[in-house]
């Protein structure tokens, strides 16, 4: 399809994207949106952006492309015990896009908007020659002087972590190398489940009132649980003592790391969770895990906090296990 047959700049954001603006965006039309805060609630923000080739496949389908770019900086504001209010898209369009795909994306946002509970409000459409790029900026909202912040931890605080570890990194690896699945001799769900959870991350959003209730601190696993760690240890000024042994890990997981004992350290360490590992006090854990239950998601104690610097990682075996930075990075 040649750049005649698409619709220009002003047409793609009319035909796509006005349809999904909600209030204070004015349709799209204006330079600018309008974001009042509730009352006696202060704002949210978070950022993060998706390039092709960084953080997904450049032949992953727009739709679920879209949903990552969104689900990425959900997965932030749930781990700040925020309900979400809206947020602004920038999107870089590469050489050759078709019209399909930009409707692609509006449907993979149109989707999350509804299942999340947000609107867009406004942001910027501009030619990305070599590959796609969406940059999004969501507000949520917050009781006044209530946000979970990174460095809440204390010492002798259980940490607790939502959902399963490991999942997304494994997937990665299994679309890097498509003989692996065969070699570690996995079940099709098992392989279908890794990979899928590469491709769709899931924010933990519906906990963000747990969060809100019981954590001291609280951060969003989104490059490596241990890299992660080591983030909120680093800024709580505490040491993490965390027992491999207690990770939550998937059945597909599980039959990955059983295959080649190895991938361990990739669960560990490999990033693309989107789980909330928390920091509260002992007395809190049973409550915050109820209600993480009651909201269909498993939380699992998996380590403490103590006086100290770092993150000690003690392996299945009872030996520390070490990982290096434990985390991605992206320099």
């Amino acid at each position: 399809m040649t750049g005649a047959d698409r619709p220009g700049e002003f047409e793609l954001i009319a035909r796509v994207f006005a349809p999904l603006a909600g209030e204070g965006a004015f349709g799209l039309v204006d330079d600018a949106a309008v974001l009042t805060p509730p009352p006696g609630e202060d704002l949210v923000l978070t950022k993060d952006a998706v390039v092709a080739g960084v953080h997904f496949f450049p032949d992953d389908p727009w739709d679920a492309v879209a949903q990552k770019a969104l689900r990425v900086n959900l997965s932030d504001l749930a781990a700040k015990g925020a309900r979400p209010l809206g947020y602004l898209l920038g999107l870089g369009l590469p050489d050759g896009w078709r019209t399909e795909d930009a409707e692609a994306l509006g449907r993979g946002l149109a989707l999350d908007q509804d299942a999340y509970g947000l609107r867009l409000l406004g942001g910027d459409t501009v030619r990305s020659p070599e590959r796609l790029m969406l940059s999004v900026t969501v507000f949520g909202a917050v009781p006044a002087g209530r946000m979970a912040r990174r460095g809440g931890a204390t010492p002798r605080d259980v940490i607790v972590v939502t959902g399963t570890i490991g999942d997304a990194a494994l997937g990665l690896k299994l679309r890097l190398d498509a003989g692996l699945s065969g070699r570690l001799g996995l079940a099709d769900a098992d392989r279908d489940h890794l990979l899928d959870r590469y491709l769709l991350p899931r924010p933990r959003s519906a906990v963000a009132g747990a969060v809100l209730a019981h954590a001291g601190g609280a951060m969003d696993v989104s490059d490596g649980l241990v890299g992660d760690l080591a983030k909120m240890a680093a800024a709580s000024g505490v040491a993490i003592r965390l027992d491999a042994s207690r990770v939550p890990l998937s059945d597909a997981a599980r039959a990955a790391i059983a295959a080649d004992p190895a991938l361990l350290r990739t669960a560990l360490g490999g990033g693309d969770d989107y789980e909330i590992a928390v920091a509260l006090d002992e007395d809190d854990c049973d409550a915050f895990v109820d209600a993480c239950r009651d909201a269909g998601v498993a939380a699992t104690p998996i380590g403490r906090a103590e006086a100290g610097r770092g993150v000690t990682v003690v392996g299945t075996d009872g030996a520390v296990m070490d990982l290096g930075a434990g985390s991605y990075a992206h320099f």
